[in-house]
């Protein structure tokens, strides 16, 4: 996933234009969550999961085995809980590291890049949307998460703790052991998930629209379209 940021134009007429990505998903309504459960080789009933989704690009800057060790001793204890890892093999080399890590743990899955329209999808369907990156500019998959109704658990770095206010519009995580304990608390309260839902759709709408960011360019090339002496 593209990582997002603001756009700035300094020289448009005297005027400062500052727009922050605006966020469209666009989930494939005939996307089925067994299949996909089944490509993961998850065989248990949907009905009793609670699937986290890390979707990243295998590099190093992504960091996809902070969560694994921790969360294979979670899936151990409560095996209905399984993190999947989806996205596109950037590094060749880290990928191998990912891959040998991965079949070793208990409860993580990995999957290769999906199409957006399916991964959007399986978005909304899993329990909530992961982010374990050691550095970000304003990540894409969190905004899309929020967009559709998702809880977002991400590592407290600045360009996550950006967007994502704890308590608020999503839960941050300083250790692998916090992501346990913030996941769990999340697992058991319905209350807490339904807030985070209901604050982080209502933050991108504020913020991060797609149709603001569409009117602001539309603006923009209207007022350079008239010229310094108009």
């Amino acid at each position: 996933m593209k990582e997002t940021a603001q756009t700035q134009w300094p020289h448009a007429k005297d005027k400062i234009y500052v727009q922050s990505q605006g966020i469209a998903t666009i989930p494939n309504a005939a996307f089925n969550w067994n299949s996909f459960l089944q490509q993961a080789e998850i065989n248990q009933s949907a009905d009793n999961l609670h699937v986290f989704l890390l979707v990243c690009g295998l590099r190093r800057v992504k960091d996809p085995l902070y969560l694994v060790d921790a969360f294979s001793d979670w899936h151990r204890e409560e095996p209905h809980v399984y993190m999947v890892i989806v996205g596109p093999e950037v590094d060749p080399v880290f990928t191998r590291e990912v891959k040998a890590r991965v079949r070793r743990a208990a409860g993580v899955r990995l999957l290769g890049e999906m199409a957006q329209e399916d991964l959007h999808a399986a978005m909304k369907n899993c329990f909530a949307v992961v982010n374990c990156s050691v550095s970000e500019g304003m990540s894409a998959a969190i905004l899309e998460a929020m967009d559709l109704e998702v809880p977002v658990l991400a590592r407290n770095i600045p360009g996550n703790a950006a967007v994502v206010t704890h308590e608020a519009t999503g839960l941050l995580f300083s250790d692998p052991q916090e992501f346990v304990q913030l996941a769990k608390r999340l697992v058991g309260d319905p209350a807490l998930e339904k807030d985070l839902v209901a604050h982080g759709r209502e933050y991108v709408r504020l913020h991060h629209s797609w149709q603001a960011e569409r009117d602001t360019y539309q603006q923009l090339v209207r007022t350079l379209g008239r010229g310094p002496e108009d």
